[in-house]
């Protein structure tokens, strides 16, 4: 029986551990990618993997696991990581970095690095897809919101849902609600004494993975969240649109970076490079999985709030650095504190 890292990452998960990761090998032409449960793992496996076999002769291997799991699995293998490159958002990126756990990057080591924007590659890793959040709503349903606060105004506080800080959409809306009741990047208790005020109202508080299917079903017309998840509702057939708030919509990037101590260096950049490659965006950027595409010789999707990446400059971005530590006592208060 072959076994693979994969596979053992799989089992040591139900284990509880990872003690048993550092000893485990390639089998050679493969590389081991982490990817996001759900869309990501769906897209990353029907598209890039068969790319990347065609291109290079390079088995793909995919561990879906959220951001902090993937911090957390890498902390615990000391120095010989459980696989060779990670997906990961703004926030837990920069846990990445502050660990020390990323191999330092060579963006011109991509054949791709001159279809990327400017600044699009860093010594830690390279942006392979753009998100934007902002508020969607059902157009049958509610009239379009004009930004945050409406949120917690009739008609759209009856028919709103709520998630926390769990994700990096969830964050970053309450943090901009927040700063229209005097609150700030740091400070979001302003937002959670307004929320609390009109919580009976409320029509659902729910965990990020349950919003779209509470949207769809109906227990709620508006909602914050981010583009992809608007245009896969609407490849459902869902009645929805996105609006994009008049203070701004925050914009935020997807990194991927290239795992210290691997040994799979040379297949790990093959790797980011179909990622990066105008055939694998523009798949990507097609439904199902409606990705917004970094390269620039891929026209963005029409339903999108910008007609060029250029415009994403103008979106609010968030310092994560200064996020991340407040991040844990956030989620802990929001759970407490609006659990219906």
């Amino acid at each position: 029986m072959t076994v693979n890292r994969r596979t053992l990452l799989a089992g040591v998960t139900a284990l509880g551990g990872t003690s048993l990761l550092p000893g485990i090998a390639h089998a050679k032409g493969s590389v081991v990618a982490t990817t996001y449960p759900g869309t990501w793992e769906d897209a990353y496996r029907t598209v890039i993997a068969p790319m990347l076999k065609k291109k290079d002769d390079i088995d793909l291997e995919l561990a879906p696991l959220f951001a902090m799991d993937q911090i957390g699995k890498a902390k615990a293998a000391r120095g010989a990581p459980p696989f060779d490159v990670f997906v990961l958002d703004p926030g837990p990126r920069i846990v990445g970095i502050e660990a020390g756990l990323f191999d330092k990057f060579d963006g011109k080591k991509l054949s791709n690095f001159s279809k990327l924007p400017a600044g699009f590659t860093d010594e830690y890793g390279v942006q392979v897809s753009a998100q934007v959040v902002g508020i969607a709503y059902n157009p049958k349903k509610v009239p379009a919101p004009k930004g945050w606060g409406d949120l917690l105004k009739d008609p759209w506080v009856s028919r709103l849902g709520i998630t926390g800080f769990q994700t990096t959409f969830g964050t970053s809306a309450l943090i901009e609600l927040s700063k229209l009741f005097g609150g700030s990047l740091t400070n979001v208790d302003p937002a959670l004494v307004e929320l609390k005020k009109v919580l009976p109202k409320i029509a659902a508080v729910g965990l990020p993975a349950a919003m779209p299917g509470l949207f769809q079903q109906g227990q709620c017309d508006v909602m914050y969240t981010n583009t992809q998840t608007v245009a896969t509702l609407k490849g459902k057939g869902i009645d929805v649109e996105f609006v994009k708030p008049e203070s701004g919509a925050v914009a935020f990037y997807t990194t991927m970076h290239i795992a210290k101590g691997t040994g799979e260096l040379a297949n790990s950049y093959k790797y980011l490079d179909v990622v990066v490659s105008k055939d694998a965006q523009g798949a990507l950027t097609k439904p199902p999985y409606n990705f917004i595409p970094v390269n620039k010789d891929v026209e963005l999707p029409p339903e999108l709030p910008m007609k060029s990446l250029d415009e994403m400059t103008k979106y609010v971005q968030l310092d994560w650095s200064k996020i991340n530590p407040l991040r844990a006592s956030w989620i802990e208060k929001f759970n407490k504190e609006m659990a219906k």
